[in-house]
């Protein structure tokens, strides 16, 4: 039996290769996805989620609390300004994104009625992702809101993950990128 070729080697790109790939200036606000972590609990996943929104081309929504500006400073890595909406009230807010008309608000949140994150289609319309406290989830007052809710599927013992890192992959398949 013969060995199949051996693939060639690989080839990862330059910094400057990938700059020249990607959008070259910041971009303004798009309004088009927009995560939004209303209740946050740890600071520094809010600065890596502002790298994944950057990543997707997303925006940032985050409640004016007076940690909140040098968590996204702390964990921020960009060399660009990105996209951030200040929320002063985090449930009206929401009821006024849901208000828009077109706008698909989608809660990452246990729930009976939760669409798996494989199942969750692509954003075609404008679309706010709420991510909820990390111990406590999305409050009561705020279901409501929701348009839908997405489950994270998960095998181990943990019943969340850190907002960061739900947030992402949320954003990469609403971003139709996964």
């Amino acid at each position: 039996m013969t060995r199949p070729a051996r693939p060639q080697a690989i080839r990862v790109r330059t910094p400057r290769e990938l700059r020249r790939q990607r959008r070259g200036r910041a971009h303004s606000c798009w309004d088009h996805l927009i995560a939004a972590p209303l209740w946050p609990l740890h600071g520094a996943n809010l600065g890596t989620l502002l790298r994944t929104c950057d990543a997707v081309g997303a925006c940032l929504a985050v409640p004016r609390f007076s940690w909140v500006p040098a968590a996204l400073e702390r964990g921020n890595t960009l060399r660009r300004p990105a996209c951030v909406h200040w929320v002063n009230d985090p449930l009206g807010w929401l009821q006024r994104a849901r208000d828009d008309a077109g706008t698909r608000v989608v809660g990452v949140e246990l729930a009976d009625e939760a669409v798996r994150l494989a199942d969750l289609p692509a954003a075609r319309t404008r679309t706010v992702a709420v991510l909820g406290h990390e111990q406590h989830g999305i409050p009561a007052e705020a279901l409501d809101l929701l348009d839908e809710a997405v489950e994270i599927p998960m095998v181990g013992d943990g019943s969340s993950l850190n907002v960061a890192v739900a947030g992402s992959l949320v954003l990469y398949k609403l971003a139709g990128l996964l």
